[in-house]
């Protein structure tokens, strides 16, 4: 059996999370037992929802077990079966965390499915087409529910979430504003992804200037906003609010580090009538296969044109990671492991 390179959680932030948080190491695959198959993972999937895990705090998931291999998303091909389901060459997304290898259950519900890469390219399934896709269709379509004409405010604006999110969101006849860091960023959502306008958080770094933006690039208001970040951008976002406006609320980035991240007005809530869901993405598989579908429609047709960072060796994912908390990255972050 193959020899496996692994990441580790090591220890736990104290604040920002640093590389010295991880530990590589080496290890035997085991033999496979009746039922299990094995994973020769390509790409593993780097996601801001990891920074949390790292905390050993109450959140909707449990922490990273200290002395474990990172979680995370992978896509790979199946090298060695003893399942009936798969065969050594079948293409396959799962969690198989920050590791080169992984040995799998064939029948555990959820771990493992087998990928078509004819059309959607291996690598798309851990982003657009994948869990980073069927987010921004959940909060889209089950929480903003969007009417045509109606504006909608994506935050983390060109990451794997808000690329699917344009795309959705055109699709269904709405004027689109992202949010993100830069010029050659924003220049990408406007030219690239579909949106309308975009908007450089960067030129924008309190509550008043944010929200003299929104007004300018959402005249009509803000009827749907899809949070992945917090702070003054969402006070900004609430000051330009609609009546009866709905906020699908997936991730707080910039109170991963411990940050506090207080509203200042939050009586606009109730000025507005508005809707705030939070919601995670895992706890809706029901509706997954209608997303995907969807979303690799959307990549087929060439509406939807995703753009990867990818980084090179598991090695190379401590830094990536921090590189992406950090917006360092130009669309879905990646590592290539083979």
């Amino acid at each position: 059996m193959p020899r496996n390179q692994q990441i580790l959680l090591d220890n736990r932030p104290q604040g920002e999370a640093t590389v010295s948080n991880f530990k590589l190491v080496a290890v035997d695959t085991p033999a496979l037992q009746e039922g299990q198959v094995l994973v020769r993972h390509h790409y593993l999937s780097l996601d801001p929802y990891m920074r949390g895990r790292m905390n050993d705090s109450k959140s909707y998931a449990a922490s990273q077990p200290l002395g474990e291999v990172m979680i995370g998303g992978t896509v790979g091909e199946v090298v060695e079966s003893r399942h009936a389901k798969f065969a050594p060459g079948d293409k396959v997304v799962g969690m198989g965390g920050w590791q080169e290898y992984s040995v799998v259950d064939g029948d555990a519900p959820g771990m493992l499915r087998k990928v078509d890469t004819k059309h959607v390219p291996l690598s798309y399934y851990l982003g657009t087409v994948g869990m980073p896709g069927v987010t921004a269709w959940y909060g889209l379509v089950k929480i903003i529910n969007p009417k045509a004409g109606e504006t909608v405010v994506v935050s983390a604006a060109t990451g794997a979430v808000g690329s699917a999110f344009a795309a959705l969101a055109k699709a269904r006849g709405c004027r689109v504003v992202g949010i993100a860091g830069g010029p050659e960023k924003c220049a990408y959502a406007t030219n690239e992804l579909g949106f309308d306008e975009c908007i450089d958080y960067k030129l924008h770094p309190d509550v008043k200037s944010m929200s003299k933006a929104l007004k300018d690039a959402c005249p009509n208001g803000i009827d749907g906003y899809f949070e992945n970040v917090g702070g003054h951008i969402l006070d900004a976002v609430l000051l330009r609010a609609n009546a009866f406006s709905r906020i699908a609320m997936c991730g707080m980035i910039a109170g991963y580090d411990g940050q506090s991240l207080p509203l200042q007005n939050p009586a606009l809530i109730l000025v507005n009538r508005m809707k705030i869901e939070g919601f995670i993405v895992s706890e809706h598989m029901q509706v997954w296969p209608e997303a995907l579908t969807e979303l690799a429609t959307l990549v087929a047709q060439g509406k939807l044109r995703p753009r990867e960072t990818i980084a090179q060796g598991i090695e190379s994912a401590p830094q990536a990671f921090l590189g992406l908390l950090k917006g360092k990255n130009f669309g879905k972050q990646l590592v290539k492991l083979v």
